[in-house]
């Protein structure tokens, strides 16, 4: 790897370690911000899924942006509207003003990801991007590691207010450093406008393979982004009846197995398809896998809870894997699209996963702060089905692959 190389690779991680933690950090704040303002568990998914309402909402613009300045210049402007966000959550005193400070932070890392996978696929040879995504998938989940015990731990020492003006003057920094640090990227498309740019996100979009591509990956993105964010926390205190500590160290657990999880379905599946294994049947054997470590946690499989929420970690980032497909399938002035039109449909997803299960779990009345197991398996079981219904489009055989883009 050259310097130049590594360079875009250990900031644009950085970047999206910056978006992850944003991502989850009302997973540590949850219980503070609850008692706070006196928060039901649907508006705390309200709250806490507007980042990705913000983030999802900007896709199509960020990637129109991505392919016609480039991921450093984009990147780097658009965190200073995070580092906005996060001052303005912590200081505000109303739902209202959080909500907006919730949004504008996930509008400024909204083209932490896209931006990132667009450089590697400019400075990297198509063969490489599987691991090389896979790794900064792992670095920047560092950021699901920080939101478990880490933040637990800092949080005792100061408040979540703090936490925040803290969250925005790193953002400030590693804004400068993309800036001052990353050089242009090496091939340029502005000679289109901006109107011929949204043409191609339209053609994205309209494309079959896109959706054949995107279909089960998103949803078990979706699932696994939403619960890791938020729920998971719930559900470890709820239903397996851990103590705070306890639950908060899960959750570091989860968020080292998702890493580890990149980092090796990336490095296997560059391997596998010198042996004819295709990246797209092994990119989908990884999320059945994902989808049997939900059905042993939820039928508590008698299984050490370390052993089944690694699980759950590393089969969950393996939708990751589609990014590398898509950067084959799609011309490389057309990735920076692809990508964030990918990340789009995950993201509102997301949001209205972690909205869905907020009202689920309203729907049956709380006992000293805790809702009952039947709550949460509700939720999940709903999930579920989703999740087999897209499998089930992804692995029928369509002629949608095997057509030009």
């Amino acid at each position: 790897m050259s310097s130049t190389q590594l360079r875009v690779f250990l900031l644009f991680s950085v970047g999206y370690f910056v978006s992850y933690v944003f991502r989850g950090i009302n997973l540590g704040f949850a219980p503070f911000i609850t008692h706070d303002l006196g928060l039901s568990a649907v508006d705390l998914g309200l709250l806490t899924s507007l980042y990705f309402l913000g983030f999802a909402g900007a896709q199509i613009p960020a990637g129109v942006l991505l392919d016609h300045y480039g991921s450093r210049r984009v990147t780097a402007a658009t965190l200073l509207f995070a580092a906005a966000g996060a001052w303005l959550f912590g200081a505000a005193h109303s739902v209202g003003m959080m909500m907006a400070g919730r949004l504008l932070i996930g509008v400024g890392v909204s083209v932490c990801l896209g931006a990132a996978f667009k450089a590697l696929a400019q400075y990297f040879p198509a063969g490489r991007l599987p691991l090389m995504n896979g790794l900064v998938m792992a670095l920047g989940g560092l950021g699901g590691v920080v939101v478990g015990s880490p933040l637990t731990w800092v949080l005792g020492l100061t408040s979540w207010r703090m936490v925040c003006v803290a969250l925005g003057v790193l953002t400030i920094l590693v804004a400068v450093a993309i800036w001052r640090l990353v050089p242009e990227t090496r091939e340029s498309h502005r000679q289109t406008s901006l109107g011929g740019q949204f043409k191609g996100t339209l053609h994205i979009l309209k494309s079959g393979a896109f959706w054949k591509i995107a279909s089960f990956s998103v949803v078990t993105q979706g699932v696994f982004y939403a619960m890791q964010s938020l729920w998971v926390g719930a559900w470890l205190r709820d239903v397996a009846g851990l103590a705070p500590g306890k639950a908060a160290a899960l959750v570091s657990v989860l968020g080292f197995a998702m890493m580890a999880g990149c980092v090796g379905f990336g490095a296997a599946a560059r391997s596998l398809e010198r042996r004819g294994v295709s990246l797209y049947a092994f990119c989908g054997a990884g999320m059945v896998l994902f989808v049997v470590a939900q059905l042993l946690i939820m039928f508590g499989a008698p299984l050490p809870a370390g052993l089944l929420w690694t699980a759950y970690g590393i089969f969950g980032g393996t939708g990751i894997l589609s990014y590398a497909i898509l950067a084959r399938h799609f011309p490389a002035h057309l990735i920076g699209r692809a990508n964030t039109t990918f990340t789009l449909v995950i993201f509102l997803l997301i949001f209205g996963f972690q909205l869905g299960v907020g009202a689920v779990l309203s729907l049956w009345p709380t006992t000293g702060g805790h809702y009952p197991a039947a709550a949460h398996l509700t939720a999940w079981s709903l999930l579920l089905v989703l999740q087999v219904l897209s499998a089930i489009w992804y692995f029928v055989p369509s002629r949608a692959l095997s057509k030009s883009s």
